[in-house]
C-alpha cells in the first residue's frame, strides 16, 4: 500500500531535530511521497534542501500564503516565476488563497490570489488553495478566473460544507482532507468527505498542524496521513487499500509526479 501526503511543512523549526526519525516513520506507514507547501518564497532554499535530503521522495511548491500578502511587492511575481522554473521538483504554485478567519484585508488577499493564479496559468502548474472562512468569495474569484481558461488545483485542508464542496468540484478542483475530518464534531466535513468523487480525492497532514485522531494534541507528521486515510476509508465504506491507491493516483495526476520521484528510497 502506498500513500502520498499532499501537504507538509517540514521546514518549520519544530522538525529540525528529528527529520531522520520522521522519515523512518513515514516510510513505515507506507508514505512514498510528500508535497511540501510554501508560505513565502523566502522558504524556497530551505525546502529545496529538504528535497535534496529526501530525494526522490519530496516535491514542492512556491507561493505566498494569504496571511502574508502584506509582504507582496512588485518583484514577488517575478521571483515566484523564477524560482518555479529553477527546479523541476516544483510541482505547484502556492499555497495561496483567502483567509478571513485571521485577517480581513480582503481586497489585498484577492489581488494577490489573482496574481498567483495568473502565474500558475502561465507556467501550467496546479495551484494549492488555502480557503478559510472565505468560500463564497473564493468561488466568485475562481469562477471569474476560470471563465477565461481553466486552472487545475486542490482545495487543501478542506473544511467546507457539502454545498461549498460542490462549488469547487464543479470548477474541476480536487478536495484534500486533513486530520480535521477525523474530529468527532466535524459532521459537515465528514458529509463532504463522503460525496467527493473518488477521482478528485486527496489526503494530507498539513503537518505540523491538525494531528488526526488518535494523535490529536500532538505534533502532526507525515506518517499520520495513514490515520486520515483510515478514517476516510471507513466514512466512504471502501477498503483502505482502495482509498490509498486512488488518492495516490490522484496526487500523481494532479501534480504530474514523475514516477522516478515516487517510491521508497
Amino acid at each position: 500500500m502506498e500513500l502520498i501526503d499532499t501537504h507538509v511543512h517540514l521546514n518549520f523549526e519544530g522538525f529540525q531535530h528529528d527529520l531522520d526519525s520522521l522519515q523512518s516513520r513515514w516510510r513505515e506507514a507506507g508514505v512514498v511521497h510528500l508535497v511540501h507547501s510554501c508560505v513565502h518564497p523566502n522558504e524556497f532554499e530551505s525546502i529545496r534542501h529538504l528535497a535534496d535530503r529526501f530525494s526522490p521522495t519530496l516535491s514542492f511548491a512556491v507561493g505566498l500564503h494569504p496571511l502574508d500578502v502584506d509582504k507582496w511587492t512588485d518583484s514577488t511575481r517575478d521571483l515566484i516565476i523564477t524560482l518555479a522554473k529553477k527546479d523541476p521538483r516544483v510541482v505547484a504554485i502556492g499555497e495561496m488563497g483567502l483567509d478571513f478567519y485571521k485577517a480581513d484585508n480582503r481586497l489585498l488577499q484577492r489581488e494577490v490570489l489573482l496574481a498567483q493564479l495568473e502565474i500558475a496559468r502561465l507556467l501550467d502548474k496546479p495551484v494549492i488553495i488555502h480557503c478559510r472562512s472565505a468560500a463564497a468569495l473564493m468561488r466568485e474569484v475562481l469562477t471569474e478566473f476560470c471563465s477565461s481558461g481553466a486552472v487545475r488545483g486542490v482545495m487543501h485542508c478542506w473544511g467546507g460544507t457539502p454545498e461549498e464542496t460542490k462549488w469547487f468540484l464543479a470548477l474541476g478542483f480536487y478536495i484534500s482532507f486533513s486530520g480535521l475530518v477525523t474530529f468527532k464534531n466535524a459532521k459537515n466535513l465528514q458529509a463532504s468527505a463522503k460525496m467527493v468523487p473518488s477521482d478528485r480525492l486527496l489526503i494530507e497532514t498539513d503537518c505540523p498542524f491538525l494531528a488526526p485522531v488518535p494523535k490529536r494534541g500532538f505534533r502532526n507528521e507525515p506518517a499520520y496521513v495513514l490515520h486520515v486515510a483510515q478514517h476516510l476509508s471507513r466514512l466512504r465504506s471502501v477498503p483502505l487499500t482502495t482509498l490509498a491507491a486512488q488518492t495516490t493516483a490522484n496526487a500523481r495526476s494532479l501534480f504530474q509526479l514523475n514516477f522516478s520521484y515516487c517510491g521508497n528510497n
